[in-house]
C-alpha cells in the first residue's frame, strides 16, 4: 500500500514539473517529463509495483537473484581467462586448421600471410632520390601498376 502512494505521488510530482516546463514553452522537454512521470503510475495500475513486493522479501527470490550474479561472475572470468591469453575462437579454429596440414585457402600453394620470394630476374625496387625522381623501374612500367593491389588482395586471401 505504501509503494503505491509513493508512485502516486512521484507521478503527480513530475505532471506538475511537466505542467511548469510547458509554461516555458519546452514543450519537447514537457512532453519527455510527462511521459517518465506516467510510468510509476502507469506500473501501480498494472499490479507490477504489488508483484515486485510481493517477490522483494521471500528468500527463494534472493537465492534466484545470487546464482544468476554466480553466473554472470563466472562467464565474465571464463572471457577475462580468454582475452588474457589472446585468442579467440577464430585464432583456435585456424590453428587446429593449420596443425592438421590443410591449406588456409583452397589451392593455396603457400600462406597467404607468409612473404613470397621476388621473382627471378625482378629488379628490386627503390625509394626515389633527393630529386624526386624513382630510380630503378619507371613508374610508368605497366606490370608495376597493380603489384601494390595484388599484395593487398593476397594478404587478404582474395
Amino acid at each position: 500500500m505504501l509503494a503505491e502512494t509513493i508512485c502516486s505521488a512521484v507521478s503527480a510530482a513530475g505532471l506538475g514539473i511537466a505542467a511548469v516546463t510547458a509554461y516555458r514553452k519546452r514543450f519537447l522537454t514537457a512532453t519527455r517529463v510527462a511521459a517518465y512521470s506516467l510510468v510509476p503510475i502507469g506500473l501501480v495500475l498494472t499490479g507490477v509495483v504489488e508483484w515486485v513486493a510481493g517477490i522483494a522479501f521471500k528468500p527463494s527470490v534472493w537465492l534466484g537473484f545470487g546464482l544468476l550474479a554466480v553466473a554472470w561472475l563466472l562467464f565474465m572470468a571464463t572471457r577475462a581467462v580468454e582475452r588474457r591469453r589472446g585468442t579467440t575462437r577464430k585464432e583456435r579454429k585456424a590453428a587446429r586448421a593449420a596443425e592438421a596440414g590443410r591449406p588456409v585457402a583452397p589451392g593455396a600453394s603457400s600462406p597467404s600471410l607468409g612473404g613470397a620470394a621476388p621473382a627471378a630476374g625482378a629488379e628490386p625496387r627503390t625509394r626515389p632520390a633527393a630529386g624526386g625522381r624513382p630510380t630503378g623501374k619507371s613508374a610508368a612500367d605497366p606490370s608495376d601498376d597493380f603489384s601494390d593491389i595484388e599484395a593487398i588482395l593476397k594478404k587478404h586471401g582474395i
